[in-house]
């Protein structure tokens, strides 16, 4: 326990000094870019604090793998790894503390997707061009079951909308339209309040009724169809957060509609987090014990650039499923599964392993 508790302690001061460095950095280098569109102090404070959430939500698993590495070094250059070693510990035994410590934490990441975390860039592009966090929706047109919907402007984090048409069809036909000023989500529904109606007849003839008008006070409709999930799905946005991404997912999955984007953000979510553990567990099992098997500075630079690579080629991936140029399965779950079964074997291999003099 006294082993775990000094090795976590040292893996969490260098996770803390490099995550803060490589945050600061980007959202220092955003700023100054952005600085002249930020026209007073409380916006430039909301903005830096939205890119900070950002910067957090892109570089945090690369700090936890970065900081492992830097840890590693630590422990060789201070001999404390030989030392580890000497008392009887294990290759597997010194690994604990850097697996439970990135996922713990990686835990905690995949928990703040559940908030407006997952939404920071948006809300700080936001205010970069408006000068406002959450801007409205314009010019929103949906189909739901067998209706066609046009929303002028949605409101999202207000829950409403306005300047609202409804457009009913059966068998190819215009058969309703209903149009209000405005409308509200409450109860799982969408209430149009003082809407008008245009009832088209069954039959069409000379001799037959009109067009029938009629004044409705409040009308009910569009069950289910929360407004963010509105916001997301139509807007072609990615930055889900979790129940979000469920709720739409159901809904739009019993509509037959596409869902690729949306299965392709739960997966950036709940799978790309695991290539951290798996590179931590590939990284370390590489790295002799002693600086007289190791030259740490060409190491440190081929792990550092391969930790790169990886995650950038993970990223890149994962923008493809994005676009949807590639099934999400293959773009983000398979290369991630294949670097977590890589790492499961080389852990089996090392279990309970003594140490030699040049590993």
């Amino acid at each position: 326990m006294l082993m775990f508790r000094y090795i976590a302690y040292h893996y969490l001061k260098y996770i803390a000094v490099i995550l803060f460095a490589l945050v600061f950095f980007m959202v220092g280098f955003d700023y100054m870019e952005s600085a002249d569109k930020l026209q007073s102090a409380n916006l430039i404070v909301i903005y830096l604090t939205y890119k900070t959430f950002f910067a957090v939500d892109m570089l945090l698993p690369l700090s936890l793998v970065f900081a492992m590495i830097a840890t590693k070094i630590f422990l060789i250059r201070s001999n404390a790894l030989v030392a580890i070693y000497a008392l009887g510990y294990n290759k597997t035994d010194v690994i604990k503390p850097f697996v439970g410590v990135a996922v713990a934490i990686m835990t905690l990441y995949i928990a703040l997707h559940a908030t407006s975390f997952a939404r920071a860039d948006e809300y700080a592009n936001n205010i970069r061009r408006s000068a406002q966090y959450l801007q409205p929706t314009s010019n929103l047109f949906f189909t739901f079951k067998d209706r066609y919907v046009y929303f002028g402007k949605l409101y999202p984090l207000q829950e409403r909308a306005e300047d609202i048409r409804i457009f009913t069809h059966e068998n190819g036909a215009l058969q309703q339209v209903l149009s209000a000023e405005g409308a509200y989500y409450a109860d799982e529904h969408w209430h149009l309040n003082h809407a008008v109606s245009l009832q088209k007849p069954k039959t069409l003839s000379l001799e037959g009724d009109g067009i029938t008008v009629t004044q409705l006070q409040d009308l009910t409709l569009l069950e289910g169809f929360r407004p963010k999930i509105l916001d997301q799905v139509y807007e072609g946005k990615v930055n889900y957060t979790i129940l979000d991404a469920i709720d739409a997912l159901m809904l739009l999955g019993s509509e037959n509609l596409n869902i690729d984007k949306i299965k392709s953000a739960l997966y950036r979510i709940f799978i790309t987090p695991l290539f951290v553990p798996s590179l931590i567990i590939l990284i370390f099992f590489f790295v002799p014990i002693s600086p007289r098997f190791l030259n740490i500075t060409l190491f440190s630079f081929v792990a550092i650039l391969a930790t790169m690579m990886t995650w950038s080629f993970l990223f890149m991936l994962t923008e493809l499923s994005n676009n949807k140029t590639i099934p999400s399965e293959v773009g983000i779950v398979l290369p991630v599964l294949a670097l977590f079964t890589a790492a499961l074997i080389l852990w089996y291999r090392n279990r309970g392993h003594g140490v030699d003099a040049h590993s």
